[in-house]
Parts: C-alpha cells; sequence; structure tokens
C-alpha cells in the first residue's frame, strides 16, 4: 500500500491520526560492516535488522524501507535472488514494506543502504536527552556478543565449544531488534538508544545529549557463556 509496486516514480505513504513519522538511515559497505563471505540473506537481512532497530529505540513500529544497492560485477543473478529472499524473509517477519530505491554499478565493493520509515503515537517517541541523575541504566540481552562474533567469522577466535561459535555468529550476522520491548518502554524510560556501537560508546551519547554522567557496575553487564 502507497508504493504502488514499485510501478512509479515516488511512493505516497499516509501518516495514521495522531502518529508522527520516525525515519532512520544506515549504509553497510563490504570489507567494514560484513565480509562478504556471508550467505547474501544474511546481509540483506542485517541491513534490514539494523536500521529496524534504531527504529525500536525510538519507541516506534517498522513499516516501510527504501533500498539503494550499489553492485559490483562479480554478484551474480543467483547471489541476487538470495539477497532478495533474504529482503523477502524480514519483510514478512516485521510487516514491513519496499517502497522505493534505487540500484546501479560500481567497480568498488558491495555496498547498499536502507532508509527505513516507521511510526510511533504522536508525544510517545523515545529519545536520547531525557536521561536525569538517579535513573537506573538497563540493557537488552547480552553485550558483547556481536563483536566477538565479528572474531569468529575472522578466524580469530580459538577455544570456543561450536555452539557458543555458532552463536556468537548468529548474533553478529542477524541481530534481533527490540521491537516489542520499544513499544513497551513509551512513557516509561526517560532515555533510549540502540547500542549496537557498543555499550560504552553508545551510553556516552544519552549521557552528552542529557548532560549528565555515568557508572557502570562491571559485574552486573549481563555476559554470555561464551
Amino acid at each position: 500500500k502507497g508504493a504502488f509496486a514499485l510501478m512509479d516514480d515516488a511512493a505516497c505513504l499516509d501518516v495514521p491520526d495522531g502518529y508522527q513519522l520516525i525515519v532512520t538511515k544506515d549504509a553497510l559497505v563490504q570489507g567494514i560492516h560484513f565480509i562478504g563471505d556471508e550467505p547474501a540473506a544474511d546481509i540483506a537481512r542485517k541491513a534490514l535488522r539494523v536500521n529496524i532497530s534504531d527504529c525500536a529505540a525510538m519507541g516506534s513500529i517498522p513499516r516501510y524501507y527504501l533500498l539503494a544497492l550499489m553492485i559490483p560485477p562479480h554478484l551474480n543473478e543467483a547471489w541476487l535472488k538470495a539477497f532478495c529472499e533474504g529482503l523477502q524473509h524480514d519483510q514478512h517477519t516485521y510487516h514491513i514494506t519496499l517502497a522505493g530505491g534505487d540500484t546501479t554499478r560500481t567497480t568498488g565493493p558491495f555496498s547498499l543502504s536502507v532508509t527505513m520509515i516507521g511510526m510511533v503515537p504522536a508525544g510517545t517517541i523515545l529519545r536520547r536527552n531525557g536521561a536525569k541523575a538517579g535513573d537506573d541504566i538497563y540493557v537488552t540481552g547480552t553485550i558483547g556478543d556481536a563483536a566477538l562474533g565479528l572474531a569468529v567469522a575472522k578466524g580469530e577466535t580459538c577455544n570456543l565449544h561450536p555452539a557458543d561459535r555458532d552463536s556468537l555468529l548468529a548474533r553478529y550476522r542477524i541481530p534481533e531488534p527490540r521491537l516489542l520491548l520499544g513499544e513497551k518502554l513509551r512513557g516509561l524510560a526517560t532515555s533510549c538508544m540502540d547500542i549496537s556501537d557498543g555499550l560504552a560508546q553508545d551510553l556516552e551519547h544519552i549521557c552528552t545529549a542529557s548532560a549528565v554522567g555515568a557508572q557502570i557496575h562491571y559485574d552486573a553487564v549481563p555476559l554470555s557463556q561464551a
């Protein structure tokens, strides 16, 4: 709905009464944001999910996305088909619609950019600038798994149980956006953000936006068995 089956120059999106739009964008480049030897479907799903996670951190629900692909000559039709199957999988999972985009050739590495559009009830957006002295700090999931998963993908780790290796690799390749939690935190959390860049770095962003400091109790940080 509103995308016109990608047959027109642009989409026309309606915003329900009492809602606001949330717009976020992430670019991914082979060799920087992903290695390139991952399954094509995993790359597609990661590109969507890092943007969906930003929507979740704002308390919004994703609805539409725009996709730009910069495709080098070595990627064949079979690879692109698998990539599109990954997109389709998560479109069904998160009930989102492709509303447009662009494709172009490149002589550089495979690159892509996703613009995600979400909706949130007016006045309930979760932002970074509301933290106050005395607030508690909460995280979801376990910290550091994706970073260790990258090390697994690069072959830099050893002495890990095979099940742990698979789990860490999945955390790196296919993140799990916290959409339901984002909804439930509306009106409850004083500030919120996606911490895909790491707990310490992203907490600093909240502190800067809110003009506060923070203390992390290391022993309380949730870690996986790996």
